[in-house]
């Protein structure tokens, strides 16, 4: 296990205060928000430490506000639900006496059922593209700073993406694309870590999606981007820590906002989960020194 997932795996481990009541702490890395995902998932492992016998499946949330890395989040789940085959919680996420974050999530029972999918696009095998260490040494030393920053850090996902244009690039692309993803150690064999690292993972290079269309990325200096709210629906059974294809694409961009969605395939073919997520993409105004 790398330390990054050793990390991973202490902030979803939230700490219990109270019934209903959890808390979690944010990495220490130098944002100035806390990441999405990391909320996302806080939030999952604070709704099924109140749930036993059955597992998530969907899960809706809002983003309302920033978060603060520097303060520990706390999470209050309200116990909405408790029926024959389905469970539903409702989980704030609270920071300086406000919800940052409010999301709903139903659990239900194992039971057999109709079964079909659509088919898993063709595209290489993560064996087959850079690793990571490769596309830093390839091309980290000519991607703008943000890009660097984000990229030097030692993560607990490895992303491989099949199309890097948009890394080197500002013409404007097709709104797809695919990217293996996969936690960088061996998780633990308990399939509620492994939906809570998905959760994580499911909020990594979604929103970049929108921005291809425009030559654009979430990097730029002249953007506001950020989350507005996120969707996911569990599947099929998957290990986190084994390759899984997100195929994403943005249907539409629209009134300084962008709609994504995504699939995750795991290496056989089998789709594990889906994701839908509308985030902010705004042009900020030009200062008013930029524009003398």
């Amino acid at each position: 296990m790398t330390s990054a997932v050793d990390t991973l795996l202490s902030i979803l481990d939230l700490e219990q205060l109270e019934h209903n009541l959890f808390r979690g702490s944010s990495p220490q890395v130098g944002w100035q928000r806390v990441f999405g995902g990391q909320v996302i998932g806080q939030a999952l492992v604070a709704a099924a430490r109140t749930v036993s016998g059955r597992a998530v499946h969907s899960l809706h949330a809002y983003f309302m506000r920033p978060g603060d890395p520097a303060v520990p989040i706390v999470y209050q789940v309200d116990r909405i639900r408790d029926g024959h085959t389905f469970t539903t919680r409702r989980v704030v996420a609270i920071q300086h006496g406000e919800a940052i974050f409010a999301m709903a999530a139903s659990f239900q029972i194992d039971e057999p059922g109709f079964d079909h999918q659509i088919a898993m696009p063709t595209v290489p095998a993560p064996e087959e593209l850079p690793s990571e260490a490769e596309l830093k040494e390839l091309y980290l030393h000519a991607a703008p700073p943000g890009v660097r920053r984000y990229w030097e850090q030692e993560r607990p996902i490895e992303l491989r993406p099949v199309d890097l244009r948009h890394y080197v690039s500002r013409d404007r692309l097709d709104p797809t694309q695919f990217v293996w993803v996969r936690a960088t150690g061996v998780l633990p064999d308990d399939a509620d870590i492994h939906r809570c690292v998905l959760a994580y993972v499911s909020d990594m290079t979604l929103l970049d999606t929108s921005l291809f269309a425009h030559g654009r990325a979430v990097f730029d200096h002249d953007l506001q981007v950020a989350s507005l709210d996120h969707a996911l629906w569990f599947h099929r059974p998957f290990r986190a820590d084994d390759w899984l294809l997100y195929a994403e694409d943005s249907p539409s961009a629209s009134g300084a906002r962008g709609f994504n969605r995504g699939s995750l395939f795991s290496r056989d073919g089998r789709l594990v989960a889906s994701v839908a997520q509308e985030g902010l993409i705004r042009q900020r105004a030009p200062s008013p020194s930029a524009v003398a």
